[in-house]
C-alpha cells in the first residue's frame, strides 16, 4: 500500500504548488483535516473545504506557483512523510522559500490528516501580510 499512497501524496504536493485546487480535491478524504504545527499565525486546524479554497486562493499570492523540491519521501502502510522545500515568487515580487516537512496519514488511497512543519517565523514575515491584503479586499 505504501507505493499508492506515496503517489497520491506527491499529486497533492504538486497540485498545491500549481494552485490546482481541483486535482488536491481528489486527493483528499471528505472528512480530511490538516495540522500546522507552531504557533504563528498559520498554526492551527483547516478541514477539506479551508484546504481546498487556500489552495485556488493561492494563486493570487504566488501567480506562478510555489515549486517543490522534494528532498525524501518515506512511506509505511497508510503513512508517508515528505521534506520538501517550496520556492516561489510572490505577487509583490518578493521570493519565498520555505522548508516543509508533512505527515500525512491516508485510508483507503486519501489524504484523512496532514501534520505540516515548515518555519512559521518566515510565513508570518513574508506571506502574511499579503493574505491579510488580500482578504480586506475580497481576493481570497
Amino acid at each position: 500500500m505504501s507505493e499508492p499512497n506515496k503517489q497520491v501524496v506527491i499529486r497533492f504536493i504538486q497540485a498545491m504548488g500549481t494552485s490546482d485546487a481541483a486535482t488536491a480535491a481528489t486527493c483528499l478524504a471528505p472528512d480530511a483535516f490538516t495540522l500546522a504545527k507552531g504557533f504563528g499565525k498559520f498554526a492551527g486546524v483547516r478541514r477539506y473545504d479551508t484546504i481546498v479554497g487556500t489552495i485556488a486562493a493561492f494563486k493570487e499570492l504566488v501567480p506562478t506557483g510555489l515549486t517543490p523540491t522534494i528532498h525524501t519521501v518515506t512511506a509505511e502502510g497508510d503513512r508517508v512523510i515528505v521534506e520538501f522545500e517550496g520556492n516561489a515568487t510572490l505577487v509583490n515580487g518578493e521570493s519565498y522559500n520555505n522548508q516543509y516537512c508533512m505527515v500525512f496519514t491516508l485510508l483507503d488511497g486519501k489524504i484523512k490528516q496532514v501534520n505540516e512543519y515548515f518555519c512559521t517565523l518566515l510565513a508570518d514575515k513574508v506571506l502574511w501580510p499579503l493574505v491579510e491584503a488580500a482578504t480586506r479586499q475580497k481576493k481570497i
